[in-house]
């Protein structure tokens, strides 16, 4: 009997492996050196990448998609095909709704809701890692 595979395998745009292991919580992928905490809910098809954090009791729904360094915080909800870009923050308690991206490094404030179908820009919210 062939024994079945407990990770997946990805060629990133640069050529490099990655590998991503089910969530016990749902079953989404997660890169290996990404973060997601176990009470944390990932859709079977939603995606965490390398040096990404998902806190705890957060949601992503399916097709959800956590870009490299970026961190959702306890408690927050990534809606149907949404995307945080790398190094972007969603704060505790927020909300990304279906088909909405927040761009990379931009920060979603705890408990903001950000609308269907919206591109959150540096213009829109404020950019993580940058003097104020």
């Amino acid at each position: 009997m062939a024994r079945r595979r407990k990770y997946v395998e990805f060629e990133d745009d640069d050529g490099t492996l990655l590998r991503y292991v089910k969530h016990s919580n749902g079953g989404g992928l997660v890169a290996s050196t990404a973060q997601v905490h176990p009470t944390a809910w990932l859709s079977p098809t939603a995606y965490v990448d390398p040096g990404a954090r998902v806190g705890a009791h957060a949601r992503l729904d399916m097709g959800a998609w956590v870009e490299r360094d970026a961190t959702v915080a306890a408690e927050a909800t990534l809606g149907a095909n949404t995307r945080v870009g790398a190094g972007a923050v969603v704060g505790r308690g927020a909300r990304v709704r279906d088909n909405a991206a927040v761009e990379a490094r931009v920060r979603v404030a705890d408990y903001q809701v950000v609308a269907p179908d919206t591109v959150l820009t540096p213009e829109d919210a404020p950019v993580v890692g940058t003097a104020a």
